[in-house]
């Protein structure tokens, strides 16, 4: 298998979608990797499986409909693998392993057909001590944005995915590509301040658009270098209850066609009113996560 991944929307051939399929049920509190899956564990109301993977089928479907050759993992019983972007992502031709959080790490081993079929030289292992997933990557041409956190207290957060050794080696390792990484603001308890991922504050869409939170940003200069680079005509301000619904985590299968919640109505009237067609489905049990359509996919080969 050839992988191609250079950008975020460029037409998709074939990518992994997670599974919800046993994947656990709901976990005890002290368990949670994120503070919005904790909200509703407390609440009462995490999403059943059964729920869960109807949506996903949803997502299957729609990518089929489009042509798109769609992998899925091996079931691990009892675990749960919604969430494939985390384990690993395509830079240009390049497969990076994800160094995740130590409890995820059999997700990787779960889609080993797929990487036995890659020429081992266009695979990559970061250092155990470069922290990185695959929601903080995006291949963006010449650029490769990288959502990090740079505090000190980085180690008290459950949140804080991706640190800045993984910056530091993902330039070492892609030396033709611009690496403009962004501080994103950390939260284990309040969802609504807390950016998971870059994908969950930010995400280029269409030819030139984008969808972004300012406050997903620590450095105002960070959010600010985006807007400039997209121009503010083309960019899609979203407030922090869009962020917490996961407005920014949608799907690309090209620059004129995208996956997204059919919740979103703002969003998706914005888009189709740029000539995007949007396929509308049902992600709103996954999205009580902390993750949505992006999150879920990984994109192995783009045109």
């Amino acid at each position: 298998m050839k992988l191609n991944v250079t950008n975020e929307t460029n037409r998709l051939k074939a990518v992994v979608l997670g599974t919800a399929k046993s994947n656990g049920g709901k976990p005890n509190l002290a368990d949670a990797y994120d503070p919005k899956s904790a909200l509703h564990i407390k609440a009462g109301t995490y999403p059943k499986e059964e729920d869960m993977l109807a949506e996903m089928e949803q997502v299957a479907r729609v990518l089929k409909k489009y042509g798109v050759e769609v992998f899925r993992p091996r079931v691990i019983q009892n675990y749960n693998q919604i969430f494939s972007r985390d384990i690993g992502f395509v830079i240009d031709d390049v497969f990076v392993k994800a160094n995740i959080l130590p409890d995820r790490a059999q997700e990787i081993d779960a889609i080993q057909p797929v990487i036995s079929r890659l020429d081992n030289s266009k695979t990559l292992n970061l250092p155990e001590d470069c922290h990185v997933e695959g929601g903080d990557v995006m291949p963006h041409g010449e650029y490769l944005f990288v959502g990090t956190y740079r505090g000190e207290d980085y180690s008290d957060y459950i949140t804080a995915r991706t640190n800045p050794k993984a910056v530091e080696a993902l330039q070492k390792a892609f030396p033709n590509k611009q690496v403009k990484s962004f501080n994103l603001r950390k939260s284990n308890t309040a969802p609504k301040e807390n950016a998971l991922h870059l994908d969950c504050c930010f995400q280029p869409v269409g030819n030139k658009y984008a969808i972004i939170h300012k406050n997903g940003f620590l450095e105002e200069e960070e959010y600010q270098w985006l807007v400039q680079l997209f121009g503010v005509e083309n960019v899609f301000e979203i407030d922090k209850q869009e962020m917490f619904d996961m407005t920014s985590n949608i799907f690309s299968i090209s620059p004129k066609l995208v996956i997204s919640d059919a919740h979103f109505k703002r969003l998706n009237s914005w888009l189709r009113g740029k000539g995007i067609t949007v396929e509308e489905v049902n992600y709103r049990e996954i999205a009580k996560q902390e993750g949505l359509l992006r999150c879920s996919t990984l994109p192995l080969i783009r045109e």
